[in-house]
């Protein structure tokens, strides 16, 4: 789990950031620290916490530069013929990637800090999206996760009111 900064030390980041930095770290979570933007494609950690606002915008602009991306090589492969059938011959591998970069394909984060298990979907979600936020939602019910971060939260909190 890390946290996203505008840099890696212990000191970067509003208020807000840094008092976030030192809960983590006190937590006993597997946190190791402050991560940047240019980090999070490389997915150094499964786990990114960040405030709602930015990490809806970021989201937003991750979606937008895929797309860019995406068009500027269609473009780019319809201008000639023997792109067109280079790009034919790797359509699987297109394919897989959209797939692994596709939203839908995942339907939803999970909203922690609840009592219960909360699937955020993206405001635009296709049918697709949602079938798949409702399988990842009952599959963190049935694997017990707010029951795991409960009894999680319960033993940090006895590890913190030790150590004080």
């Amino acid at each position: 789990m890390a946290l996203l900064s505008n840099g890696e030390e212990e000191s970067k980041g509003t208020e807000l950031i840094q008092d976030s930095f030192k809960l983590l770290k006190a937590s006993g979570l597997n946190f190791v620290g402050n991560v940047e933007g240019k980090d999070i494609p490389h997915s150094l950690v499964d786990v990114l916490v960040t405030d709602g606002f930015t990490g809806n915008v970021m989201v937003k602009l991750s979606e937008g530069v895929a797309e860019l991306v995406f068009g500027f090589f269609k473009e780019a492969v319809g201008r000639h013929w023997y792109l067109k059938l280079g790009a034919f011959l790797l359509k699987p591998a297109f394919r897989e990637l959209a797939r692994r970069i596709d939203y839908a394909e995942y339907g939803g984060a999970p909203l922690l800090g609840v009592n219960g298990v909360v699937v955020i979907a993206h405001g635009r979600s296709s049918a697709k999206a949602i079938k798949n936020a409702v399988r990842i939602a009952a599959q963190a019910y049935g694997e017990g996760l707010v029951e795991a971060i409960s009894a999680r939260d319960h033993a940090s909190k006895g590890v913190r009111q030790a150590a004080q």
